[in-house]
């Protein structure tokens, strides 16, 4: 069975980080939200209470997932990107070619000191991309989401479904992602 982390932490977007979550299940994929703090229950940007499955320290980087997700959102992006978990995660993540996902203010905080974005296109929410000037060449603006390579970064809120749905595209294949669609686009 695939395996994903979805980082969490007081301020994350609740779209950008459940959305992922329930495609991803939708998907049969054990997900597992991990609260980048020392307890489960986080407030998001919006005010909605959502209790993770771990905290960060119970998180094992000696066995990782197949795809990890850094949403984004204020002041929580900020968070992740100040936790040395979260980034040496990321890092690890990508030194084995496994999945990355970042939206909104993620691909600009959190992944520029991942080494993640180096020779990949990418793309964040409007404006934020000046945050990563380093990598600002590869940025790419007009589009819900950019898949380059091991790579897939959202725009923003508004993009959070076209996301979520390439990370089910891009680790359980297109059947998967065309029953998955199908199924939400009946209910």
């Amino acid at each position: 069975m695939k395996r994903a982390v979805v980082f969490i932490t007081d301020g994350s977007e609740e779209i950008e980080t459940l959305s992922p979550v329930d495609y991803l299940r939708r998907a049969k994929v054990d997900v597992t939200l991990v609260a980048v703090s020392n307890n489960k229950t986080v407030k998001c940007s919006r005010g909605v209470t959502v209790t993770a499955d771990k905290t960060i320290a119970e998180l094992d980087l000696n066995d990782l997932p197949d795809a990890v997700v850094v949403p984004g959102g204020m002041p929580g992006t900020k968070v992740l990107a100040g936790d040395k978990t979260v980034v040496e995660t990321v890092k690890k993540m990508n030194a084995e070619g496994r999945l990355v996902c970042a939206i909104c203010a993620a691909p600009a905080l959190v992944l520029p000191q991942t080494g993640v974005l180096d020779g990949k296109e990418w793309t964040c929410y409007p404006g934020m991309e000046n945050e990563a000037a380093a990598f600002k060449s590869k940025y790419v603006s007009g589009k819900a989401f950019v898949k380059s390579g091991n790579l897939i970064t959202g725009r923003g809120p508004g993009a959070a479904e076209e996301f979520s749905m390439e990370i089910v595209k891009s680790l359980m294949g297109e059947a998967v992602y065309s029953q998955v669609k199908a199924d939400a686009q009946q209910r």
